[in-house]
């Protein structure tokens, strides 16, 4: 990590970039959170570990409308989204300085909580484990184990957009990595009676906190339908069925195409509500109806959804899809 803190000091002392985003350490040690930095004393506060999952791209669309450049560090799975914000022209990449830094996964303390171990006061990788002090003593539990769902199926290490790269030597590298559709076709699978009960007791849970939306790289409206007064819709309290049945599914329409499946949703949700399957769903059947594509791949492509051909699947097809 202090070799990022030393880029970052050097960039800024020579006025190459006027301020650093990045993750600045929080009062628990699994909670860092983003910060801008405007000066190197501020970089003291500064930190990059396996809890570090929030994704910074959609953090420079503010950072375009400043002077000056921003520095950003960006994991290779939040590069997906930088691209996917500069095809939508909603931030500038002439005001990016953009460090790639490797990264071996991110930890989920909700994983590391259901695992029975509490309290806790510090964490530090110990090669393949997670080992964990706490205000009960210590504890031990397999690294694999705690990782957040996105990264057990994570996209790759490659950063898809940057201006250099620093390399972090990190003790663990899960290797094991799934299909990030098993868990869709296992819903696909269901009964629409069964989905239907799946999809209600998960987004009943919902507070409409909007932590989803607010983390959502490609939820990026200045001025969001749901703030609206004019139709009841900016209501908090999930006091009748729209919220379980609509709300979501209008934010997953809203999406779909320039989804990245970075796993922000999922990430902040406080009710645990698995957020990602809806737009996973999406995925699937664009790659199904259209061929493979990957929102963000690439800063210039446009997406299926956004083009037409004389082979595009007719509405119908609606009709035949789980």
């Amino acid at each position: 990590m202090q070799k990022i803190i030393e880029r970052a000091k050097e960039l800024l002392s020579k006025g190459e970039v006027a301020r650093v985003l990045g993750w600045k350490k929080g009062d628990l040690a699994y909670n860092p959170e983003p910060a801008f930095f405007n000066c190197t004393d501020e970089l003291t506060s500064f930190t990059y570990n396996g809890f570090c999952g929030a994704n910074l791209s959609k953090y420079m669309i503010e950072a375009s409308k400043l002077d000056g450049k921003t520095l950003v560090f960006l994991k290779p799975c939040d590069t997906y989204s930088f691209n996917q914000l500069i095809k939508e022209h909603r931030v500038d990449r002439e005001k990016a300085y953009i460090i790639g830094v490797s990264c071996s996964g991110n930890y989920s303390v909700e994983k590391i909580n259901k695992a029975g171990i509490k309290g806790i006061e510090s964490i530090e990788i110990d090669g393949e484990n997670l080992k964990v002090q706490t205000i009960y003593g210590q504890k031990t539990m397999a690294a694999k184990d705690a990782l957040m769902e996105r990264c057990t199926v994570c996209k790759g290490k490659e950063h898809k957009i940057f201006d250099e790269l620093i390399e972090i030597n990190t003790a663990y590298q899960n290797e094991d990595v799934t299909s990030r559709f098993d868990m869709v076709e296992k819903l696909e699978a269901m009964t629409s009676e069964e989905r239907f009960i799946f999809w209600q007791n998960e987004l009943s849970k919902c507070i409409r906190c909007n932590a989803c939306r607010n983390a959502c790289p490609a939820c990026s409206c200045r001025k969001c339908v749901f703030d609206s007064n004019n139709f009841d819709s900016a209501q908090k309290a999930n006091v009748d069925s729209f919220e379980e049945k609509m709300f979501h599914i209008i934010r997953a329409f809203h999406v779909a195409g320039r989804c990245t499946d970075c796993g922000e949703c999922s990430r902040v949700c406080p009710q645990g509500i698995p957020l990602h399957l809806l737009n996973r769903k999406f995925i699937k059947d664009i790659n199904e109806f259209y061929g493979e594509f990957q929102a963000g791949e690439d800063a210039q492509s446009k997406g299926p959804l956004t083009s037409f051909t004389l082979e595009d699947v007719e509405p119908s097809i609606v009709g035949e899809r789980k």
